[in-house]
C-alpha cells in the first residue's frame, strides 16, 4: 500500500500543475528534476516524491529510464485546487479583493463580519485570509480582526512606483554581483513565449498578475542583493490589487511578453548592458501607459509589467 503523500508533496504537486499550466506543457512533455528545482525552490528528493504522486494520480506518466511524462493535460486545463473548496476559495478571495479595492470593507473587518458577508465557515475563511496575509495586504491585528494594508492606489503613487522601479531594477542588473542563472532564464522564456502565443487568451487576470510578478522579482534575484528582492516583492504586493481591477487588454499582454523576451535575450548571450537598457525601456513604457495624469489608477488600461 502507497504511504499518504505528505503536506509538502501536496504542495509541490500542486505547484507542478500550476507550473504546467502557465507554461502551456502538453501531453508528453518531459518533466525533470533539473527544470522544477528553480521553479519550485525545493531539493530533489520532495520534487521527485511529487511527481510521483502526480503519477499515482494519473496525471503524470513513469516511463522506466526515461522519468516523468505529463500525460493528462486535462488536470493543467483550468488552474487546479490543491484540496476540496479551494476553487471556491478563489472566488472567496477574489470577492474580497475587490471589494477592498471599491472600498467597500473598511480598513479593520472582524472575523464574524467576513463569514457573514460572504456566507463561509470560519474554517475557509481563515485559509482565504492566510492567503491574503501571504501576499502583504492584510495583517492580523494584536486584538481582534484584521486590518488591510496600504495600497498603491492612486496616479502619483504609481508615478513614484514606477520611477523607483526604474531607477533600482536596471542599476542591479548592471552591478558586477549580478550573475545570470541560465537555467531560470529559459524558464522565464519558455512561459512568456507562452503566454504570447496563445496563454494570453485564457490565462486569468490573477495568473497574468502573478507570471509578471515572477518574471522581474526572478531578475531581481539575481542581483544577489537580498534588499533588491525584498523591495520588489513588497511593490508587486502593494499594487496586486489594483491590477486585478483593471481592464485587461490581453493583445497589449503579447505586446509586453515582447518587451520581456527583448530582455531575456541579451541576458541568455552574456550580454547584461543591453538587457539592462531593454528592461530600463520596458519600465519607462509601463510608467507612461499607467500613471497617466489625471486617469483614475481603477480605470487605466491593461498593461502588465
Amino acid at each position: 500500500m502507497t504511504a499518504a503523500p505528505t503536506s509538502l508533496q501536496i504542495k509541490l504537486a500542486s505547484q507542478i500543475l500550476s507550473h504546467a499550466r502557465l507554461s502551456g506543457w502538453q501531453s508528453g512533455h518531459h518533466l525533470t528534476e533539473d527544470s522544477l528545482l528553480p521553479v519550485l525552490g525545493a531539493s530533489r528528493t520532495p520534487i521527485r516524491a511529487a511527481m510521483a504522486h502526480l503519477a499515482e494520480a494519473g496525471v503524470l506518466e513513469k516511463r522506466p529510464n526515461k522519468g516523468f511524462f505529463l500525460k493528462d493535460t486535462s488536470a493543467t486545463a483550468e488552474s487546479q485546487p490543491a484540496t476540496e473548496g479551494e476553487d471556491d476559495d478563489a472566488g472567496v478571495y477574489l470577492a474580497i479583493a475587490m471589494d477592498r479595492l471599491n472600498q467597500v470593507l473598511p480598513d479593520t473587518v472582524s472575523e464574524n463580519e467576513l463569514i457573514r458577508r460572504y456566507d463561509l465557515s470560519r474554517a475557509r475563511l481563515r485559509n482565504v485570509l492566510a492567503r491574503i496575509a501571504s501576499e502583504g495586504w492584510i495583517e492580523r491585528r494584536q486584538g481582534r480582526g484584521w486590518a488591510f494594508q496600504p495600497l498603491i492606489d492612486t496616479i502619483d503613487a504609481y508615478r513614484e512606483n514606477y520611477r523607483f522601479r526604474q531607477m533600482m531594477e536596471p542599476t542591479a542588473m548592471r552591478s558586477e554581483e549580478f550573475v545570470p542563472d541560465r537555467p531560470r532564464l529559459i524558464v522565464l522564456a519558455e512561459q512568456q513565449r507562452f503566454v504570447r502565443d496563445s496563454g494570453y487568451g485564457s490565462l486569468s487576470q490573477v495568473e497574468l498578475f502573478e507570471i509578471n510578478s515572477t518574471f522581474h522579482e526572478t531578475l531581481a534575484a539575481m542581483s544577489g542583493n537580498r534588499f533588491v528582492v525584498q523591495t520588489l516583492t513588497r511593490l508587486n504586493h502593494l499594487r496586486r490589487l489594483i491590477e486585478y481591477g483593471r481592464p485587461l487588454d490581453r493583445e497589449r499582454v503579447r505586446r509586453v511578453c515582447d518587451e520581456h523576451l527583448a530582455i531575456l535575450a541579451p541576458l541568455l548571450s552574456g550580454d547584461k548592458a543591453t538587457a539592462a537598457t531593454e528592461l530600463e525601456r520596458h519600465l519607462s513604457g509601463a510608467a507612461q501607459e499607467k500613471a497617466v495624469v489625471g486617469e483614475p489608477a481603477s480605470s487605466a488600461n491593461g498593461r502588465r509589467e
